[in-house]
């Protein structure tokens, strides 16, 4: 794993206020929905993380903060956060569009998530 913060998603009722927030107070600049993202709206920020606003997707779904950790091995990431206690949330699931693929795991009451790119 190198641990390097790859995506940040924000979870939010109000995606194109949040959107205009951060164009105003960071400078970022989104682009239009990627549907392989769930219909997340994304900047790149600064040394080459990504910042993805997107709707819920479920009823359930909430308004959140998650990171997603690039790793090499997606297998391995999810194995040892397993081993160190974490339940898996979302199992290993591949993304469109080239993006790679995500798995999230739920250890401390905070979801996080393991992204291996393509």
């Amino acid at each position: 794993m190198n641990g390097k913060p790859h995506y940040l998603e924000i979870v939010t009722h109000d995606v194109d206020s949040l959107c205009t927030f951060y164009t105003r107070t960071a400078e970022l600049q989104f682009n239009g929905p990627d549907g392989d993202l769930g219909g997340a709206r994304v900047a790149e920020l600064p040394g080459g993380s990504l910042l993805g606003v997107r709707a819920p997707l479920r009823n359930d779904e909430g308004p959140l903060w998650r990171i997603y950790l690039r790793v090499d091995d997606l297998d391995t990431a999810v194995g040892v956060a397993r081993d160190a206690g974490a339940e898996i949330a979302v199992e290993r699931m591949s993304l469109g569009g080239g993006h790679g693929d995500i798995a999230i795991v739920l250890h401390g009451g905070v979801e996080h998530g393991f992204w291996q790119t393509g």
